[in-house]
């Protein structure tokens, strides 16, 4: 009794760690590898509680065994690797268990012994979490939470791979109607209760790190359109500007302006403004890069910070935010209107700070505004036309869409 007792720990310990791999992923809303994790741990419990709680000698119940703990590495591999941005090869891993699969039915059919068994599907985990670390280390990140679960990964494979057959040298042979009372099963509870213990701490501080960015990254996010508010992007560029003229490397500025703005506040109230900005704000989210910055700094003044861009490809970025937004249609607003945007580009010269980069941006800005709107301008742009600088008479109507 005090050993069935005993071998509850472990499954029972691998719950708890899923509900609260689910609840961090729930009250925190993490993203899904987070709830991978929870997955990964309810599935490798059912596993253990299979090997405890079913007849020993029962042909099945390592067959049993293998499926859920197959699936408890490929989840939890896929998870982590998807936290780092990478993605597993699932081919190759229904190969790994199909093999290990296979091998384990032939060993069942022609020995009592489960010492090649286990050695089977230990080794089939083994090889899974194997390529799993080898994925992981193609990933571009690398921060002490990125290394620890490399380790914590590599670990795992290491034991798979290493323990059964240590085990198995001084066990000798274990027939499998005493396999509980082997001192290979005394140490598998130990072993994987450690395990289990050491991979669940350092993802829930993984997973606690990720929560804390959050929470600070949503208090420097405007809440309308998800981009970065004015004091966060500022601080930003101010960062990334140096860094550019260091390293050699083009950084330009998008500076962005909804065109009359206003109107569409005093025609159809400030929930359709709020609207066009949304729309606005998720259309350059969906446009830049990764390494680019992109913020809302005004009530419907945008700025994207575009690194590593020379001004052509700048002012080509623009251009296709520009022609995208105008064939947008917005809730709120009359099914014939389109609003449209104007664009300053500039990008930033040898030790000019972020002042005089925005205030050139802001000039091109003007310019297009004085034109008539719905236009880029680019402060390289030497060619100044004499009409440049007095603006002409501005449209008193929004743009009605061809239908």
């Amino acid at each position: 009794m005090q050993t069935q007792i005993l071998g509850l720990v472990t499954p029972l310990m691998a719950l708890f760690f899923a509900v609260t791999f689910v609840v961090l992923w729930r009250v925190g809303r993490m993203k899904r590898h987070v709830l991978g994790f929870g997955i990964a741990y309810a599935l490798s419990a059912v596993g253990f509680l299979i090997t405890h709680l079913l007849p020993a000698d029962a042909f099945y119940v390592f067959h049993m065994t293998q499926i859920f703990y197959s699936l408890a590495s490929v989840v939890m591999l896929a998870s982590v690797c998807e936290r780092a941005g990478q993605r597993l090869h699932l081919g190759s891993f229904v190969a790994v268990y199909l093999i290990s699969a296979l091998t384990l039915a032939v060993a069942v059919s022609f020995s009592n012994d489960v010492g090649p068994r286990l050695i089977i599907v230990n080794m089939g985990y083994g090889v899974m979490f194997a390529m799993g670390v080898t994925t992981l280390l193609t990933a571009r990140r690398r921060s002490v939470m990125d290394i620890a679960i490399i380790a914590v990964m590599a670990f795992q494979a290491v034991d798979f791979l290493v323990r059964p057959t240590l085990t198995l040298l001084f066990e000798q042979s274990i027939p499998a109607a005493v396999y509980r009372d082997s001192i290979y099963y005394s140490l598998i509870g130990l072993v994987l209760g450690v395990k289990g213990v050491t991979t669940a701490m350092v993802l829930i501080g993984a997973a606690i790190a990720e929560w804390t960015t959050a929470l600070r990254e949503s208090s420097e996010r405007d809440a309308l359109t998800g981009l970065q508010n004015r004091g966060s992007f500022e601080q930003s560029i101010r960062k990334l500007l140096p860094r550019a003229q260091t390293e050699r490397r083009p950084l330009s500025l998008v500076v962005a302006d909804i065109d009359h703005f206003k109107q569409v506040n005093d025609i159809w109230g400030h929930q359709a403004g709020d609207q066009a900005i949304s729309g606005f704000g998720k259309l350059i989210r969906e446009t830049v890069r990764g390494c680019d910055i992109a913020g809302r700094i005004g009530g419907e003044e945008f700025c994207i910070a575009v690194w590593n861009c020379e001004t052509e490809p700048a002012h080509r970025l623009a251009e296709r935010i520009r022609q995208t937004f105008v064939r947008l249609e917005h809730a709120g607003l009359s099914d014939d209107i389109r609003l449209t945007a104007s664009f300053g580009v500039a990008t930033a010269r040898d030790r000019e700070t972020y002042e005089q980069l925005f205030a050139r941006a802001d000039a091109a800005l003007y310019r297009a505004k004085s034109k008539g709107r719905d236009r880029v301008e680019n402060a390289e742009d030497r060619r100044q036309d004499a009409a440049a600088s007095e603006p002409n008479p501005e449209p008193v109507e929004l743009k009605r869409s061809a239908g």
